[in-house]
Protein backbone atom coordinates (compact mmCIF):
# COMPACT_ATOMS: atom_id res chain seq x y z
CA UNK A 1 0.00 0.00 0.00
CA UNK A 2 1.51 3.17 -1.26
CA UNK A 3 1.47 6.38 1.45
CA UNK A 4 0.62 9.95 0.83
CA UNK A 5 1.63 13.48 1.99
CA UNK A 6 -0.65 15.73 3.02
CA UNK A 7 -1.03 19.52 4.90
CA UNK A 8 -3.65 19.56 8.02
CA UNK A 9 -4.71 22.19 10.19
CA UNK A 10 -4.77 21.17 13.52
CA UNK A 11 -4.63 23.01 17.07
CA UNK A 12 -1.35 23.75 17.79
CA UNK A 13 -1.70 22.64 21.39
CA UNK A 14 -2.97 19.49 20.43
CA UNK A 15 -0.35 18.74 17.73
CA UNK A 16 2.33 19.63 20.42
CA UNK A 17 1.17 17.25 22.90
CA UNK A 18 0.42 14.53 20.09
CA UNK A 19 4.45 15.19 19.22
CA UNK A 20 5.89 14.86 22.26
CA UNK A 21 3.13 11.54 22.89
CA UNK A 22 4.61 9.89 20.14
CA UNK A 23 8.50 10.76 21.14
CA UNK A 24 7.45 9.28 25.00
CA UNK A 25 6.01 6.32 22.94
CA UNK A 26 9.32 6.15 20.69
CA UNK A 27 7.60 6.05 17.78
CA UNK A 28 6.93 8.40 14.85
CA UNK A 29 4.13 10.78 14.38
CA UNK A 30 3.35 9.67 11.16
CA UNK A 31 2.86 5.93 12.47
CA UNK A 32 0.95 7.36 15.66
CA UNK A 33 -1.68 9.21 13.00
CA UNK A 34 -2.18 6.56 10.79
CA UNK A 35 -3.15 4.25 13.84
CA UNK A 36 -5.44 7.02 15.48
CA UNK A 37 -6.96 7.22 11.54
CA UNK A 38 -7.38 3.49 11.18
CA UNK A 39 -8.86 3.22 14.59
CA UNK A 40 -11.33 5.78 14.26
CA UNK A 41 -12.29 4.16 11.28
CA UNK A 42 -12.91 0.49 12.35
CA UNK A 43 -14.81 1.98 15.41
CA UNK A 44 -17.08 3.90 12.93
CA UNK A 45 -17.56 0.41 11.00
CA UNK A 46 -17.87 -1.33 14.30
CA UNK A 47 -20.71 1.04 16.07
CA UNK A 48 -22.64 -0.14 13.16
CA UNK A 49 -22.50 -3.65 14.44
CA UNK A 50 -25.21 -5.41 16.54
CA UNK A 51 -23.36 -6.73 19.34
CA UNK A 52 -26.13 -8.78 20.67
CA UNK A 53 -25.80 -10.86 17.12
CA UNK A 54 -22.04 -11.90 17.51
CA UNK A 55 -21.44 -15.03 19.31
CA UNK A 56 -18.38 -15.20 21.97
CA UNK A 57 -16.36 -18.23 21.89
CA UNK A 58 -14.18 -17.21 25.20
CA UNK A 59 -14.68 -15.33 28.39
CA UNK A 60 -13.65 -11.61 28.43
CA UNK A 61 -10.28 -10.89 30.41
CA UNK A 62 -10.13 -8.22 33.21
CA UNK A 63 -6.69 -6.52 32.06
CA UNK A 64 -4.59 -5.30 35.29
CA UNK A 65 -1.26 -4.01 35.10
CA UNK A 66 0.98 -2.73 32.60
CA UNK A 67 2.16 -6.18 30.77
CA UNK A 68 -1.61 -7.14 30.81
CA UNK A 69 -2.33 -3.53 29.27
CA UNK A 70 0.10 -4.67 27.24
CA UNK A 71 -0.89 -7.81 25.59
CA UNK A 72 -4.42 -6.66 25.05
CA UNK A 73 -2.52 -3.74 22.16
CA UNK A 74 -0.87 -6.15 20.85
CA UNK A 75 -4.04 -7.95 20.07
CA UNK A 76 -5.83 -5.68 18.97
CA UNK A 77 -2.68 -4.35 16.65
CA UNK A 78 -2.75 -7.99 15.26
CA UNK A 79 -6.71 -8.50 14.77
CA UNK A 80 -6.71 -4.64 13.06
CA UNK A 81 -4.37 -5.65 11.00
CA UNK A 82 -6.28 -8.90 10.12
CA UNK A 83 -9.22 -6.86 9.95
CA UNK A 84 -7.82 -4.27 7.33
CA UNK A 85 -5.49 -7.01 5.71
CA UNK A 86 -2.01 -5.81 6.31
Amino acid sequence: MGKVKTSVYIDEELWREFKELAQREKSEVSKLLEEALVNYLINEVLKDVDDSEVPLWFEPLKVKGESSEKLVREMRDEREKRLLGY
